[in-house]
């Protein structure tokens, strides 16, 4: 593999273009490559991975054979259930259909010609207990990767968030944090803590962070080995300006690069894959809710909206949830470091479900089940928003909670809280009231909130929300807690408070395609010869959120459909109408 830095470099044509390095864009030229033809890969910035790089890169695909033979029971027929009742109004059927029936072939495929491994995460639950859910099997996880393989080209992979980084870059799974925790409790535990700090400590002689990477960072490291094997040549510091079109079908693109435009024809079409239009403010007031100006995003900041742009200046449509919230969200903390700019920390699994915390409204009221999956809390919020403030919204527990559990980025066993306080990045009280004061809450209604909890706690049984009640909120729980291992008493002093804001992750309206990726138009015809993945594409699950890598499987089976069509080994049979907005106001192209 060949990395290009001057427009010279560029070849005048290729076999399918592909814009944008992220899970779909690799997907698609690997896959591409693979299947013998000659592809470019080009990337705006100069690492790869875009937002992928810093999720948790697990991938939501049911029914794989990897899962079976690990044991868990799946059948295509439970997986579209599940999904039919997550999606009652029909909208992107067929896409989902595609979907379900392509994603164990890409595991497969993947796994037999490139880096690209996958192993069950066990017990992971679907994100909502409706019929054709399971508790096992649908969440892939990517095997740990040495970044040293990689060589000098390691600098290539963007770096996780600073936030899920120990020591100052060193990379911890949800495996090694009981371990960081016990380090001192358990030999077992020790001995795997220090093997990460030995580990790391040699990684800091040569590399500018660890390389032992896990989540996202693996699975962005096993793609960019794969790409590397199969000789796929990627352009860093380009992007897409236009898309270029010759008698009804797209023949290639114009593409800018070191302050210059060059053009490359592409024979079999062109894959628009740059991580959609997150980071665009027009295309976000127009297809986002109201008031993301103002809330914070994890969206990677290069996540320009160039693909979306270039597809829409090309006939292209728009295709978003019927009345849906167009986001795909997690509540963050803001963090505050004495040193640097603030940051995010995305509250996933660590603390949200544990006994002895509650969310609340400046009312000081909860608002919903704090163990539910980061979408569905978020979604609450927002929904609670409207009608009463709480963006932020508080989550509350008492100092005990914090150092057995953590809060955000106060890790368990922090029995002094003082540089969060100080920073803001914590708040505290001697007593409810005080707290309430802090966080400028309603004092009596934090106190009515926090003894109902507290009652709770005692009987095990949420009777307003029904926090411990579902499958996600008890698995993120605390399995040695009892009577129910998500409740417990907020009672000892000081008590604590953080601030929750949701925060975009992706947006799932976007360009409107059929079950092969092709982009569609305004009449739902096909553009032959353009496709588009990840988020560009409009999302097949139009708004739901059904288990952890609900947008990652997705990104990759279309990149992988877009790249077998364009080699001509397509499985689905004449156009389908995706779109639920016929309509495209084009004044938002820019």
């Amino acid at each position: 593999m060949s990395s290009m830095s001057d427009a010279q470099s560029l070849p005048g044509e290729v076999d399918l273009l592909v814009i944008g390095a992220g899970a779909g864009g690799m997907t698609a030229a690997l896959v591409a490559a693979l299947e013998g033809m000659q592809v470019l890969l080009c990337e705006a910035t100069q690492q790869v991975g875009g937002t992928t790089a810093t999720s948790a890169g697990t991938i939501w695909i049911p029914n794989t054979s990897a899962s079976r033979q690990a044991g868990y029971e799946d059948s295509l027929e439970e997986a579209t259930r599940y999904l039919d009742g997550l999606i009652p109004s029909g909208e992107g059927r067929a896409l989902r259909e595609a979907y379900l029936a392509t994603g164990p072939t890409v595991v497969d495929d993947l796994a037999r010609r490139t880096q690209l491994q996958f192993v069950p995460a066990g017990r992971h639950p679907d994100y909502i207990d409706i019929p054709g859910s399971r508790v096992a099997g649908r969440a892939l996880a990517p095997v740990p990767f040495d970044g040293r393989l990689l060589g000098a080209e390691f600098e290539r992979i963007r770096p996780p968030m600073r936030e899920f980084m120990v020591l100052g870059g060193m990379m911890v799974g949800k495996a090694d944090i009981g371990h960081l925790v016990n380090r001192f409790k358990s030999f077992k535990s020790f001995r795997h803590s220090a093997g990460l700090a030995l580990r790391y400590a040699g990684d800091r002689l040569r590399h500018s962070r660890g390389t032992r990477l896990v989540m996202g960072n693996a699975l962005v490291a096993r793609f960019y080995a794969s790409l590397r094997d199969a000789g796929v040549r990627i352009a860093f510091g380009t992007a897409i300006d236009q898309v270029l079109t010759s008698g009804g079908r797209v023949t290639g693109a114009r593409l800018l690069q070191g302050g210059r435009t060059v053009e490359v024809k592409a024979r079999r079409g062109v894959v628009l894959a740059t991580g959609g239009f997150g980071r665009d403010p027009k295309l976000r007031e127009s297809l986002m809710p109201t008031g993301h100006a103002r809330w914070p995003s994890l969206i990677f900041e290069g996540n320009q909206g160039g693909g979306v742009r270039a597809g829409l200046a090309a006939g292209g449509s728009i295709a978003s949830t019927t009345g849906g919230v167009g986001v795909f969200w997690q509540p963050v903390s803001v963090t505050r470091p004495r040193q640097g700019p603030p940051g995010l920390f995305a509250h996933l699994f660590l603390d949200r479900a544990k006994p002895g915390l509650i969310a609340v409204d400046t009312k000081g009221d909860r608002f919903t089940n704090e163990g539910n999956s980061y979408h569905y809390f978020c979604q609450d919020m927002v929904a609670r928003h409207a009608r009463t403030p709480a963006i932020p919204a508080w989550l509350v527990c008492d100092a005990d909670f914090v150092r057995k559990y953590g809060l955000g980025l106060v890790y368990p066993g922090s029995g002094d809280l003082s540089a969060h306080v100080k920073s803001g990045y914590l708040k505290t009280g001697d007593t409810l009231a005080a707290l309430a004061k802090a966080i400028g809450v309603d004092a009596q209604g934090l106190e009515r909130s926090v003894q109902r909890n507290n009652e709770f706690a005692r009987t095990g049984v949420d009777a307003d929300y029904g926090k411990g009640s579902t499958e996600v909120s008890r698995f993120n729980g605390d399995p040695d807690h009892r009577p129910n291992p998500c409740l417990g008493p907020i009672a000892k002093a000081p008590f604590c408070a953080m601030a929750l804001f949701p925060a975009d992750a992706a947006a799932d309206a976007g360009l409107a395609t059929d079950p092969d990726a092709r982009v569609l138009d305004a009449a739902g015809r096909p553009i032959e010869g353009l496709y588009a993945c990840g988020n560009d594409m409009a999302s097949a699950m139009r708004g739901a959120y059904a288990g952890p890598g609900t947008t990652i499987g997705p990104a990759m089976v279309f990149g992988w459909r877009a790249a077998m069509h364009a080699k001509g080994r397509s499985s689905h049979n004449g156009p389908i109408d995706e779109r639920t907005d016929q309509s495209v106001d084009h004044s938002i192209i820019g």
